[in-house]
This record gives structure tokens, C-alpha cells and sequence, in this order.
């Protein structure tokens, strides 16, 4: 009975996480899904609708109408919200409260530290990303109508390898997207950066590991210039 027991207590070796995950594999600034198909993720800032005049309002809607219906593929826009961490800002005062000779501004500067501090403690301080996404699937977009190629965004089938050659060429059709995609924005206003490797693992890193990514922090994304 007891060797049964510790059969079962024995640790049986679980499927890889990564065996229910629909990316292939993250390389050359795009996200390469097990279908085939290709992404490209783009950082996009934002304004305040409200305190727009109502003219520049107008504006802004008749832009937006005009972007979606000059689009012939499918994008998706994701607003992701999680909890700023504001450590290093801290440090910098930390350090600034140290440095600083001059003892009316460091005490200054520590009463600033606890205020801030007691922010965070009375709640979470959180804060918004909105990022576009643009799909490729070369093999069917010419084929497909919206509605398919939407449900390709969404629901990615079996994985399917593609050769270095085919890449390439998906590439340069995905940056053409990319490309027409941050003209509209500019159009509305809007500044975007397309997200290189690094950032792309970091952003899918903070989607699937949450709690993870307050204790192990990788590089920020918010260190992406948004020109303009």
C-alpha cells in the first residue's frame, strides 16, 4: 500500500506551458503564431477626447471613420491596464534626499517621499497601454473575406512552420500595414511605436505572468520613444 502511495506522490512531469500557447516563437520585431501567421505590435499613446474642442472633436471622428474604412485587413486594439511601478522613481528620490545639502530642501524632499509613499499605500496606482495589432496571413488574406481573417486573430489553429525565405517576404508585406496603419494615427493625433523583440517578449511576459513581473522586472516598454 505504501509503495502505491508514493507512486502517486511521485511528481509526474507536466506538458510545457508553452505547449498551450498560440506563439511560435518571437523573432526580428514579429510575433510568429503556430498557424503560419505573422504579428506586429504597435504602441499607440493617447489623447483627451473631452478636453478637445468640439470642432477638433469632429475632427478626430471623421479621421477615425476615414482610417477604418481605408483598412482591407483586420487589426485589434488592446488597452492593457496593470500596477505602475513607480521603484525607481523612489530610488531617484531617495538618492536626490541624500545628496541634497541643503537641509530645508531635504526635508523637503523626505516629506514629498512619504506623501508619495502613502499614495501607494492607500491603493494601487494603475495605468493604461494601448496597443494595435496587425495580423498577416499571406497564405489566405487574399482569399479570405473580414470576418475570416478576424477569426484568425482570435482563434489560431494547429501550428505550421514556415521557411526563413517566406518569413522574409511576409515581412515586408506585414511593414507595409504597419506602415499604413501609423499614417492613420497620425491622422487622429496619435503617435505609435512598433514594438522590437525585446519589448514584444517583455509585454507577453507581463500578459502571462502577472504576479511574476512585479517581483522579476524586465526591460519597460514605456522606455519607447513616441515621436512626434
Amino acid at each position: 500500500m505504501s509503495k502505491n502511495k508514493n507512486k502517486l506522490a511521485a511528481a509526474k512531469p507536466g506538458v510545457p506551458a508553452q505547449r498551450y500557447l498560440d506563439i511560435a516563437e518571437i523573432k526580428e520585431d514579429v510575433v510568429v503564431m503556430k498557424d503560419g501567421t505573422i504579428r506586429a505590435v504597435l504602441l499607440v499613446s493617447s489623447i483627451n477626447f473631452a478636453l478637445k474642442s468640439m470642432d477638433e472633436q469632429n475632427a478626430i471622428v471623421q479621421a477615425y471613420m476615414q482610417f477604418l474604412n481605408g483598412l482591407d485587413f483586420s487589426i485589434q486594439v488592446v488597452i492593457q491596464s496593470r500596477r505602475m511601478n513607480i521603484d525607481d522613481y523612489l530610488l531617484k528620490l531617495r538618492d536626490s534626499e541624500k545628496d541634497q545639502k541643503n537641509e530645508l530642501l531635504r526635508r523637503q524632499i523626505g516629506d514629498y517621499l512619504d506623501y508619495v509613499k502613502q499614495l501607494v499605500d492607500l491603493g494601487e496606482i494603475m495605468q493604461k497601454r494601448f496597443y494595435v495589432v496587425v495580423p498577416l496571413n499571406p497564405a489566405t488574406d487574399q482569399q479570405k473575406g473580414f470576418f475570416s481573417r478576424l477569426g484568425e486573430i482570435l482563434t489560431p489553429s494547429i501550428a505550421i512552420r514556415i521557411t526563413d525565405e517566406k518569413f522574409l517576404k511576409s515581412k515586408e508585406l506585414l511593414m507595409l500595414r504597419v506602415n499604413q496603419i501609423m499614417s492613420g494615427l497620425q491622422s487622429m493625433s496619435l503617435n505609435a511605436a512598433m514594438l522590437d523583440t525585446q519589448s514584444l517578449i517583455e509585454l507577453y511576459y507581463t500578459v502571462y505572468n502577472p504576479e511574476l513581473f512585479e517581483s522579476q522586472r524586465m526591460t519597460d516598454v514605456s522606455k519607447l520613444q513616441l515621436e512626434g
